[in-house]
């Protein structure tokens, strides 16, 4: 009797601690998917301190430093849809941790660059490792946490990380800069990719393959070829003016990879985009006003980096400071947001968002060379602000107008538009100030085409939503 008691006792602990060692590894897992994600949106905002220092090292203009910016979210916005499709057909896990181990690589690439291409080309591979880790760590998490409760406190951990990396990479950006160097700031990834790589090969589980998932390739060139195409006219065009052959060519070459893009996945068995998707009101809509938001602010980050050093003359550390405020006010306006969004309904909540960061970009239309920082400050937190009231009701407004089997592949539209949104936003704001002595024209040309997007994207929602009453978001 007693002997049975002390086996029974003995499979009790073991129960116990395999129970404990299950969690840990859960927990763990769950902290490498938030060093991947953390490291892609530290990567968005940690440059925009160094273009500066970099266009003074390594020489260039207006144009290369808007590469060295574009070519990453190119990369990122074009292959996030194809690499969540890889995920599923070779195990989550296997691309995870080759998408952190380019990540890592490019990153030291970037920083050993000895001039602006070398450059440019490492910043696209970062990119495309960047679409590889978002969509297969969600993948992960998913596969990690069986309930939905605690999936959901997971995913809400994994999206704060990445809030707390973007609203630092300012700041961090400006020290490191300061204090080392602006090569530090691609050094800094490497701690973080290699911790990222054992704690996924170690503790994460492998999803499950679905062999017979297709890789749209020929969608997939046609999207990176339009996407660049259309990038480098955009750039080039404000450095080289707009009938330049070149320019020409490339917005040519851009329609045309467009066109071939829609009749490819119009006819592809398992497309990388399924225009079915757009046969949904509300989905068309939530994925235009993403897209037409992050031309406005991104593209507006681009070009306020450039005001604060060249025109004021801002070092990177101050540089990195005064933007702190502006991407601090996103997080606790992104916690209210789903309260308003009950109260008022999520498409007004919306419109109300767009509309305070458009009443942000006309205040600072009269911003000159000797305008009070404080000044600046308060409107950048308004146009941040409305960002952070916005996004989380249109993420899940989005989600919420497809079928529940299809809001992986939603979602993934949704980082996808609004990548390009970046994408096109620093490429015509950053055109917009290029010319020699214009840049403060470009500036304000750059604040009024912000406001007018903005306010565009909030009537696009407004009018064209169906009423909170009906349960058909085609109606």
């Amino acid at each position: 009797m007693r002997a049975n008691t002390i086996k029974c006792e003995s499979f009790d602990d073991r129960t116990g601690a395999q129970r404990a060692g299950s969690r840990l590894a859960t927990s763990l897992t769950l902290a490498a998917m938030s060093l991947g994600y953390g490291v892609v949106q530290l990567d968005v905002t940690i440059v925009n301190t160094a273009l500066d220092a970099m266009g003074r090292t390594l020489g260039g203009g207006v144009a290369e430093l808007q590469w060295v910016v574009s070519a990453y979210t190119i990369a990122f916005a074009a292959f996030i849809l194809t690499a969540g499709a890889l995920g599923d057909r070779i195990g989550a896990k296997r691309v995870f941790l080759a998408g952190f181990a380019i990540f890592t690589a490019a990153s030291l690439a970037c920083a050993l660059s000895p001039n602006a291409i070398v450059l440019i080309a490492a910043r696209l591979v970062q990119g495309l490792a960047a679409a590889i880790l978002v969509p297969n760590s969600l993948a992960l998490l998913n596969h990690a946490y069986a309930d939905d409760r605690s999936r959901g406190r997971a995913v809400a951990i994994w999206a704060a990380g990445a809030s707390l990396a973007l609203t630092a990479g300012p700041f961090v950006g400006g020290a490191l800069i300061t204090l080392v160097g602006w090569r530090a700031i691609f050094l800094v990834n490497l701690p973080i990719g290699l911790t990222g790589l054992w704690l996924s090969w170690r503790y994460a589980t492998e999803t499950t393959r679905a062999p017979s998932r297709e890789i749209d390739l020929p969608g997939q060139l046609a999207a990176i070829g339009a996407l660049g195409a259309l990038a480098g006219a955009i750039i080039e065009g404000g450095a080289l003016g707009w009938d330049h052959p070149a320019v020409l060519a490339a917005l040519a070459a851009a329609l045309v990879l467009g066109v071939l893009f829609v009749w490819r996945e119009s006819r592809a068995e398992q497309p990388m985009l399924p225009l079915s998707l757009f046969a949904h009101r509300l989905f068309t809509l939530t994925a235009l006003v993403g897209l037409l938001v992050n031309v406005a602010i991104y593209g507006l980050i681009f070009v306020l980096s450039l005001y604060f050093q060249r025109i004021n003359g801002l070092s990177a550390w101050w540089t990195g400071l005064a933007f702190v405020p502006m991407m601090a006010a996103v997080l606790p306006v992104n916690l209210l947001a789903p309260h308003l969004a009950e109260r008022i309904g999520a498409c007004p909540t919306i419109v109300v968002g767009a509309c305070i960061s458009a009443l942000g970009c006309l205040g600072l239309l009269w911003i000159a060379p000797d305008t009070r920082y404080w000044m600046i400050c308060a409107q950048m937190i308004a146009i941040s602000g409305g960002l952070g009231l916005l996004v989380p009701p249109l993420t899940s407004t989005l989600l919420g107008s497809v079928e529940k089997a299809r809001s992986g592949m939603a979602a993934g539209v949704l980082n996808a538009t609004r990548q390009t949104g970046s994408v096109l936003g620093v490429a015509l704001f950053g055109s917009l100030v290029a010319s020699e002595g214009a840049f403060m024209a470009g500036l304000h040309a750059s604040l009024a085409v912000s406001a007018s997007v903005l306010l565009l994207a909030a009537a696009a929602i407004g009018i064209g939503a169906p009423s909170r009453g009906t349960n058909n978001p085609n109606e």
